[in-house]
């Protein structure tokens, strides 16, 4: 029985589906056991190519069409055999085989799944579906991301903003450049993550090819194995392994993942206090609604929405990150069910990526807010008159502006000149000092 999305106990699959709805590609059942077949059929063809037995090219092409053209029938049938033998990975076993059968060539049945476990398949197929979801959606959506906020940067490179540190007026900057923290602080994270291998195990029951080497004991299988995982899968092979791979190198990309979303956090929150400030206004839809009370209401909610599930998702991460790599000696099966979700918190980062994109697509800048507030701020440019005061050896210069400004509300312009017009200094210098406005001490 099909469920709408009204039904859906989750998000994801429900109010976010038009969202999320590529990432079932790479995460759901059917991802998982098309991913499973995937490997099972390359290491069926390489073990042919490796003159184990005879493969025709002609039964190579049905297999891998059989991987190309999988469908909900297949997997259907795949789960029924699954609810008769209680294991995932051996109806994916099974399944190939009875295709075997039915295209004649039952004496191969057997070279299915040889000498494997199951965590063989399952520490490649899950490290392929991870590495095609960061590379066909992940990355592409991130970086988007990173041009709209680039191209953001470059637009406001010269909007003179007032600073706050500590909540209070500091130092002027500009806008763009603010933008521009945002875009590096990505960039770094995301050379940090390119760096990443995607890696797996292949190796047996415990890592030691042993059902291997007792059949087959002059064949080089780490070599073997080598090959197959870098070359055939396109992964990287971890040498040294119990049943299942570390996930030290998996737990590495969750964590690079949550840094991001960290940014993406500190993203949302600046842009929803700038707002808040009047310094952004946002675009309106004629028939949309900000609240159910306040008619005048236009909220940030593109902002707060993506703040909300970029903290499920690094809630997620953390786990994931902390759990995976810890197993009991030589295996245990927490890390199977762990495994299933992983595509849940990039589900929340999509959906945050979204949100975000959009909510910057409503900004409309308000010069008059932000000029304004650096005409109440005048007290800014204390630091650079005492700076330029030190250049010129005048006697505790910080001092007597802490005096003119420190924890003074409403100092202006005048405030300012005329301070300066009391100080003992040439009449050049005094011009010079009078020329600094919070609009254009903005620095580099």
């Amino acid at each position: 029985m099909q469920i709408s999305t009204l039904q859906a106990i989750s998000p994801i699959d429900g109010r976010y589906q038009h969202i999320t709805q590529p990432l079932s590609a790479y995460f759901s059942e059917e991802a998982l056991i098309r991913y499973r077949l995937f490997v099972e059929v390359e290491y069926f063809i390489f073990l042919g190519e490796k003159k184990f037995f005879s493969i025709s090219s002609s039964l190579k092409n049905k297999l891998r069409k059989t991987v190309l053209e999988f469908s909900l029938a297949m997997a259907e049938e795949i789960k029924a055999t699954e609810a008769i033998t209680n294991h995932d990975v051996k109806a994916v076993e099974y399944f190939l085989k009875n295709k075997l059968e039915q295209w004649g060539k039952p004496q191969l049945k057997e070279w299915v799944h040889f000498g494997l476990t199951s965590q063989d398949i399952n520490n490649t197929a899950v490290p392929l579906m991870w590495k095609d979801a960061m590379e066909q959606q992940y990355l592409p959506l991130l970086l988007t991301l990173q041009q709209q906020l680039s191209q953001l940067a470059k637009s406001w490179k010269d909007i003179p903003m007032l600073a706050r540190t500590h909540g209070q007026p500091a130092s002027p900057t500009r806008l763009g450049k603010e933008i521009r923290v945002f875009v590096e602080r990505l960039q770094n994270q995301v050379q940090l993550f390119s760096h990443i291998p995607f890696m797996a195990k292949f190796g047996g029951a415990t890592g030691n090819f042993n059902a291997h080497v007792v059949a087959f004991p002059k064949t080089d299988w780490v070599k073997f194995a080598n090959d197959f995982v870098d070359k055939k899968l396109g992964l990287q092979r971890q040498q040294h392994t119990t049943q299942i791979e570390h996930y030290d190198m998996l737990a590495a990309h969750f964590d690079a993942l949550k840094r991001i979303n960290t940014i993406g956090i500190d993203i949302c929150r600046d842009l929803w206090t700038y707002i808040s400030m009047n310094y952004f206004k946002q675009k309106t839809k004629k028939n949309e609604i900000g609240s159910s009370a306040m008619p005048h209401k236009v909220n940030p909610i593109d902002f707060e929405n993506a703040e909300g599930n970029l903290g499920i998702a690094n809630a997620l991460f953390e786990h994931l990150s902390g759990k995976l790599p810890i197993s009991r000696l030589q295996r245990d099966l927490t890390d199977s069910t762990v495994t299933r979700i992983i595509g849940v918190p990039l589900a929340h980062t999509c959906i945050a990526l979204h949100a975000i994109e959009k909510g910057l697509n409503k900004l409309i800048l308000n010069p008059l807010a932000i000029n304004d507030d650096l005409e109440k701020n005048w007290a800014v440019v204390a630091e650079a008159i005492q700076t330029i005061l030190r250049r010129e050896h005048y006697p505790a210069p910080y001092e007597a502006l802490k005096a003119l400004t420190r924890g003074k509300a409403g100092i202006q312009k005048k405030d300012i000149h005329t301070f300066i017009d009391t100080l003992k200094i040439s009449t050049a210098l005094k011009k010079e000092l009078k020329a600094i406005s919070p609009q254009n001490y903005t620095g580099v």
